[in-house]
Parts: C-alpha cells; structure tokens; sequence
C-alpha cells in the first residue's frame, strides 16, 4: 500500500453478504490509505476478516442497523466513542445501503474525533460529513451494490489500483477443501424467510441434481442443521454448522456451482469466482443484489406482488415468487452455468 492518507476506517454495519460487497471498496481505500480498519457488525466481522486489504476489524452491535437490533444504551455509545478515539483515525467512509443514513454513526464518529468523514446521503448532513455523496435516483435503482459503494469510495478521493478488476476477493489461499472439487453446493437457508426457497424443494432439487449425476454437498449454519439434514436426505452429503466462513468459502470456491438464494454464501461464491444459480426473492432489487461478476441464473418470478416490498416474511399466501421454481429448473440452471464458466 501507498503511504499518504493514514489510518482510514471503512464502516459497513449489517451482515456478511453485505460486508463482503464492500471489497472493491476496502481495495480502494487500502490502495492509499496506511493502514485500514474495518468497522462490522457482529454478523459482518469474520467477513470483514476476509477481505483484502483490510488490516483491522472491530465489531459493533449497531442499534439502527441491526436486524434484531439492541436497545439504544448511553454508556454503549460512550464505551463505543472511545474505542475509535483510541484508534484515532485519520478519516472514516461510511458505506450503507440505500435505505439506510450514514449521519447516526457520522455523529458519533465525528464526536470520538474523526476529522475527515464521507458517506452517501440524501438527507442534508449539516457538519456531519466532509463528503457527501449522492447517487443519482436511476442509478439507486440499477446500480449494483459493489459499484455503488465503490463511486463513494471515489468521491472521497480513493481508487482501484491498476490491474484490479472490481471484482468481489477473499483474502488467498483459503483452506483446503475436504472434498474433491466439482461438487454442487446447494445452501438452503437465508436470514430473512421470505428469500428462502421451500425445504421440500431444496430437497427435490438435491434428488434431481443427484440423478443428473452430480455430489451434491448441502451447507448451513449451526442453527440450520434440522433444516440442512431434511434437504440433504440420503443422496446428499449434510454439513450443516460444519464450516467456519473461510473453510465455507473453501468448499465454495471447489465447487462447479452453487444453488443458493439472496443470502451471504451467494456473495462468498461470487468472491471465490464460483457460478451460482440465484433463487432470487424480489422484495429487493436484483439489478442491486444479485451475485457480481460471476455466471449467475437468476431463478423466481421478479415481477411478483412482493416486489421491493423488503419484506422479511413472504407478503404473499403460498411464497409464489419461489415456489414457482421447480428442481428441474435448478439442474438445468446449474448445467447452464457451468458451461458458462468452462467459456469464461
């Protein structure tokens, strides 16, 4: 890294999907910066840790970010100010979502002793930010999260260094995987119940990848092993709550594909430059989420009623815009995909 801008904190508040779409940023702030920290939330910190570039990573539970957020409590935020007094940063970029303001944190920032502060908001910041950046309403719209986040970083004065792609990363090597690659990951569960594709088609679709021929692997977090074991059945090989994040991104990064909905381990695929095949829920926009740079077929209605609605849990009665999917849809999406990559 170039010596010149000191220590920058890179803040991204919410879960590890979203912390992993912040790579090109994190590589364009490293680019200038001596020394970058990452500011995540709990969900986000083991993501952070991957992330080239970063050099430190410390976690907060945010109380207007989080989804199950913590009460708002004043010797928190105190005890919060003085660890960032303590790492006295140079400057601080403050990326979040559309939806969401960069001031709250900006305020604190700001009273810990931040000097320099830039983020994306539509709301006047008064002496809150230094840089305020605006995305333009069509581009809120098509703009792709790792783009978006990356025009801030270019508004605060930082940019990709030469040769790099804008890809999504992982810090290298990973883990060796323990199986031999060119499996399909199918990975069942999401944080938030309406991007899920039903268990009984999950398992459908383990049964019909297998009669295609391929191992399919079924992944999950520790507290998704009833569901993981249920899908996997006895053609699949269940390692639900088995991986750690950087042994998760191992297995994805051996796989010929990954079947997956809206939810962080698409993201890691799309970092490790694995296809995925999205079952993608349009209670957010996929032209925002969708995994980036890599083959990908999108499957789900993106015209249901329940589009950009945000929705947590389905608005809809039956889930149409995932139901709808059927398991041969999804070999015939991992089939198309793999082709793609072998073209690449």
């Amino acid at each position: 890294m170039s010596a010149g801008r000191g220590t920058v904190l890179v803040a991204r508040l919410d879960n590890a999907g979203d912390v992993l779409l912040q790579g090109p940023l994190v590589r364009a702030v490293a680019a200038s910066a001596d020394r970058v920290v990452f500011l995540a939330g709990p969900a986000g910190a083991d993501a952070a840790a991957l992330l080239p570039g970063v050099d430190e990573v410390v976690s907060w539970a945010c109380p207007w970010i989080l989804g199950d957020p913590p009460p708002v409590d004043a010797a928190d935020l105190a005890a919060f100010t003085a660890r960032v007094r303590a790492l006295a940063p140079d400057e601080a970029v403050v990326s979040t979502s559309f939806h969401q303001s960069p001031l709250p944190l900006a305020l604190l920032l700001r009273a810990a002793g931040v000097p320099r502060i830039s983020g994306t908001s539509v709301d006047y910041p008064g002496s809150l930010l230094d840089v305020r950046h605006r995305v333009g309403q069509d581009d809120e719209v098509d703009l792709p999260e790792p783009e978006r986040a990356l025009s801030l970083a270019r508004a605060a004065g930082f940019d990709l260094p030469e040769g790099d792609d804008g890809r999504l990363a992982v810090r290298r090597p990973l883990p060796p995987p323990p199986h031999e690659p060119g499996y399909v990951v199918l990975h069942p569960g999401a944080s938030v119940p309406a991007r899920t594709w039903p268990a009984e088609r999950c398992a459908e679709a383990v049964e019909a990848l297998a009669d295609a021929g391929h191992r399919v692997l079924v992944t999950g977090g520790p507290g998704e092993r009833a569901l993981t074991a249920a899908v996997a059945g006895s053609r699949g090989t269940d390692l639900g709550g088995a991986t750690t994040l950087p042994e998760m991104a191992a297995l994805l990064n051996g796989a010929a594909a990954v079947v997956v909905g809206n939810t962080g381990p698409a993201h890691l695929a799309a970092a490790v430059g694995t296809p995925v095949v999205s079952l993608f829920s349009p209670v957010v926009p996929a032209a925002r989420w969708a995994p980036y740079g890599v083959p990908t077929v999108l499957l789900g209605d993106q015209d249901a009623p329940c589009r950009g609605t945000r929705a947590r849990a389905c608005p809809v009665p039956g889930h149409p815009c995932l139901s709808s999917v059927t398991a041969a849809d999804v070999v015939a999406a991992v089939e198309k995909v793999r082709i793609e990559k072998g073209s690449v």
